[in-house]
């Protein structure tokens, strides 16, 4: 394992000044190239240490941007008509992006990978999909899929 202090949040892995251990293939081929982590040196734990209260103010003020969006995107709904077959399957999909565009168009704006979405939405149907604006801050909006006339 290989010690690396994160330059970002990482889902799944840890927060922006966090030191963790990763395999060292996840750290020389992802984390290390997209500027995401450092290696945890001497040199570079003392460097943390110095920055740790504007970590935690950049933190806070991004918890507290990412609230005040959330209560905007809270209790949004979302109406797609597309074309669709007798079955109720769509002819295509309805994807994160776009559901971004679509709250994009009410004043609402969010970057796609924020969507949290399994899987491009392929049937008619009623769907709440959750909108990852922060580690804390996960809003629901209502997508509806009708057919379209």
């Amino acid at each position: 394992m290989v010690e690396l202090i994160l330059k970002q949040d990482v889902e799944s892995l840890g927060l922006a000044g966090e030191i963790v251990d990763v395999k060292p293939g996840f750290a020389r081929n992802y984390l290390l190239p997209q500027g995401m982590a450092l290696e945890a040196t001497a040199a570079n734990m003392r460097q943390l240490t110095r920055e740790r209260s504007s970590l935690e103010e950049r933190r806070t003020r991004a918890a507290n941007e990412a609230q005040a969006l959330s209560e905007s995107i809270q209790g949004v709904s979302l109406e797609f008509a597309v074309k669709a077959g007798d079955e109720g399957k769509l002819f295509g999909s309805v994807t994160a992006g776009d559901i971004a565009a679509a709250l994009g168009e009410k004043g609402v704006e969010i970057d796609r990978q924020v969507v949290k979405l399994g899987e491009p939405i392929k049937q008619l149907g009623e769907y709440d999909v959750s909108i990852r604006l922060h580690a804390e801050v996960i809003p629901v909006v209502h997508v509806s899929v009708v057919a379209e006339d």
